[in-house]
């Protein structure tokens, strides 16, 4: 009976005397160059790394002290230099996985373009009619005053007036519109292009070897006074 009681103290007093090994303390070098332990290390030397050691003096885990402004910056730049690994692997894998070879790219380029060219055309049609329409308001309106220098003209109709300043209006609304659809169309050239070069550069590619059909004629073409 007494043997049992004593395995049953000793099994009691193990996990206190783990528990007493295990409890850490700090560790650190302060400004005079002298080892220090100590469970709670002062104020002043919060901005001092210090490892944190058992009841051994073996040391289990590191504390940072506070950190430079250059340390932080150079942490910062690491981090986002990491980011960019990962986005551009992730853009890489979506690239490999979309086409299969530079061809593919460049026939996907030219259906989105297509799509904006049309558009283009489109407008710019619209816009010579409207140039025409307004040319003849205009000759119109010249008929009479204030446009007219015939003292015998009369006052210009407001409805004629409206309706200039209409046509206007519109005609700079799709001057603004072709605008925005060449300007598009250029997007897609150089989001496409920056594709191309990159799937070469993955495959292995020369970098020699010709990519890309020219940019089509209407892009350089200016938006219509």
């Amino acid at each position: 009976m007494r043997l049992v009681l004593l395995s049953v103290i000793l099994c009691l007093l193990v996990p206190l005397d783990a528990d007493a090994q295990d409890r850490s303390r700090y560790k650190y070098v302060d400004e005079n160059g002298n080892l220090v332990f100590t469970d709670k290390p002062p104020p002043d030397s919060a901005d001092k790394p210090k490892d944190l050691v058992n009841n051994q003096g073996v040391t289990v885990d590191q504390v940072e002290g506070r950190k430079t402004e250059e340390q932080l910056a150079a942490e910062a730049t690491a981090k986002a230099l990491e980011v960019n690994k990962e986005l551009q692997f992730r853009a890489d894998q979506a690239l490999l996985s979309t086409y299969i070879s530079v061809a593919e790219i460049e026939m996907h380029r030219d259906r989105r373009v297509e799509l904006f060219q049309a558009q283009a055309r489109v407008t710019e049609l619209y816009l010579r009619n409207l140039q025409r329409r307004i040319s003849e308001l205009k000759t119109e309106a010249g008929r009479y005053k204030p446009y007219s220098s015939d003292p015998a003209a009369q006052p210009i109709d407001p409805s004629l007036v409206e309706d200039i300043d209409a046509t206007e209006d519109s005609i700079d609304r799709h001057k603004e519109n072709l605008r925005k659809f060449r300007d598009e169309e250029r997007r897609i050239h150089e989001r496409f292009e920056g594709d191309i070069q990159r799937f070469k550069t993955i495959k292995g590619i020369s970098a020699d070897e010709p990519q890309t059909r020219a940019v089509p004629e209407t892009l350089a073409q200016a938006v219509p006074e």
